[in-house]
């Protein structure tokens, strides 16, 4: 087969699945424009239109969506031939993306890859991090990390962590003007520096645990952020009361730039999991990687 061709009929899937040019580019590392190149040029050899395009849309034409029924099997052949031939290598190489929150990143993975990069020189890690929703399917991510209560349906997981204690923590010279509170009632009170998921919108509210009983509460929000490490330097800076995993503030804790208030009512997060469709092939270098992350 033309090489050329068969090119750009990767190229046309993964624009399908992307569901636009800009993030086929992305996962492809190419220009927008290459990809549109490589679509005419396409399009052209075989004479058919494949896609049809607006300015806010694209989708396949009846010829493109017949031709992609007969197209996946084989390029998820292809696939399975290359995963087993790296199988079959004496030493795991490749590269592996994987997707996870800011604190299970820096507080999970990090402080194994080390040992892992001693170990497995030739398999390269892409850490990519972000606190929202993703669709490490649809983003042609090989893992995500999340807390277990999050996870997308149909996926493996493998936990890599305990549970996540949370602190409520405030700066002491905000403390030495507004009283700290006693119980979850006097929060309201107080100044909150909250948390908006990037993903959905939503603020998250506020929950408290003692002796098995929980309690939810929504509180003002007088500053809201959707990065922790901001929502962290705020409360430093005085602003007022936040929650936070104990891991992003234990150095603040620890030099006395921030003070735990409400130990009492502290709650856990699940523990975080690494997650990843129960459909995919593993690699020699992925299940090299699941295999040092887990706990």
């Amino acid at each position: 087969m033309d090489r050329d061709l068969w090119s750009g009929l990767a190229v046309f899937e993964t624009i399908v699945e992307a569901g636009s040019f800009a993030r086929a580019a992305t996962r492809l590392g190419l220009s927008a424009s290459a990809l549109s190149h490589a679509m005419r040029s396409l399009e052209t050899k075989l004479g058919v239109r494949l896609l049809d395009r607006t300015t806010r849309s694209l989708a396949p034409t009846p010829a493109g969506e017949e031709l992609l029924v007969r197209l996946r099997p084989a390029i998820a052949s292809v696939a399975g031939a290359l995963a087993d031939l790296d199988n079959a290598r004496e030493r795991p190489a490749g590269r592996i993306r994987v997707s996870a929150h800011r604190v299970a990143a820096i507080y999970a993975i990090l402080p194994r890859l080390a040992d892992f990069a001693r170990a497995y020189p030739d398999i390269a890690v892409e850490l990519v991090v972000d606190d929202g929703f993703v669709d490490i399917v649809a983003d042609r991510f090989d893992c995500g990390v999340r807390h277990a209560q999050t996870l997308q349906a149909d996926m493996i997981s493998v936990r890599i962590s305990a549970p996540v204690p949370l602190v409520f923590v405030a700066a002491p010279a905000y403390l030495a003007d507004h009283p700290a509170p006693v119980d979850p009632d006097g929060i309201a009170a107080h100044r909150c520096l909250c948390y908006r998921y990037t993903s959905s919108g939503v603020v998250h509210r506020w929950e408290f645990e003692r002796d098995g009983r929980k309690v939810e509460r929504s509180v003002r929000g007088d500053f809201i952020t959707n990065d922790i490490d901001v929502m962290r330097d705020a409360a430093v800076a005085g602003l007022g009361v936040t929650c936070l995993p104990l891991p992003h503030a234990a150095l603040q804790l620890a030099a006395g730039t921030l003070v735990e208030v409400l130990a009492d009512w502290a709650p856990t997060l699940p523990p975080n999991h690494l997650y990843y469709p129960s459909r995919r092939q593993p690699t020699a270098a992925f299940q090299a990687f699941v295999a040092a992350m887990r706990m």
